[in-house]
């Protein structure tokens, strides 16, 4: 193969839009390994990517010939950054179900997490992020943390969510005066605070469902 097309060099040239998703994979692969080519261990690469992202892991990315625990960790951390920063849903979030699919994860958090979801004008998702992570029965934030991200992305709407390892979803003092302050910054800053919502293990708490937003 010419070296100019060559997957790196024709990236450097005409830009990663420019690759298949084979080529991609070649680029991301680097090397081939002992007995297995770059090329043959992409190809393999793509049909486990094929099946769906819900069937990429582990075990099906080392389960390719040529493909150790390192390279499948740099799949899977490339797939990762991807989704959390890249890929933007076309679907907009309405219900209480497609909120709390979302922040599944923190219900089983040891600490208090603070997590917001930007979104834009048709309440699909921009991003999701973690604020703060606070003590096991407290987590601290200002209004100005919670809406840094959201004007950098130009969001229109936020949603806020914390968990309570204690197992008890009901909001404390503490939560009420947050939601206050962030339903207030929200108006001077034309970024309307949609939910604020707390998880425990099997239960949860939404402000806008008990109209105190």
């Amino acid at each position: 193969m010419p070296v100019a097309d060559r997957p790196r060099e024709k990236l450097q040239r005409k830009g990663a839009a420019a690759l298949s998703d084979f080529e991609l994979l070649e680029v991301l692969l680097g090397n081939g390994s002992r007995g297995h080519d770059v090329g043959s261990i992409a190809r393999q690469i793509q049909r486990v990517l094929s099946a769906g992202a819900e069937s990429v892991g582990y075990e099906s990315l080392t389960g390719v010939s040529g493909v150790n625990i390192a390279t499948a960790g740099k799949i899977l951390a490339a797939l990762e950054l991807a989704r959390r920063h890249l890929v933007r849903s076309v679907e907009p979030i309405r219900t209480q179900h497609d909120i709390l699919v979302r922040l599944s994860d923190l219900r089983g958090k040891p600490q208090e997490y603070l997590v917001a979801l930007t979104l834009d004008g048709g309440q699909r998702l921009i991003a999701q992020r973690t604020i703060t992570i606070g003590t096991l029965e407290t987590v601290l934030a200002h209004p100005r943390e919670v809406f840094a991200d959201a004007i950098a992305d130009r969001a229109a709407s936020i949603i806020v969510a914390h968990n309570h390892p204690s197992g008890e979803a009901k909001p404390s003092l503490k939560d009420i005066t947050l939601t206050q302050q962030l339903v207030a910054a929200g108006h001077l800053l034309g970024i309307e605070l949609y939910d604020h919502i707390i998880l425990s293990k099997s239960n949860h708490f939404s402000f806008r469902q008990h109209h105190l937003l």
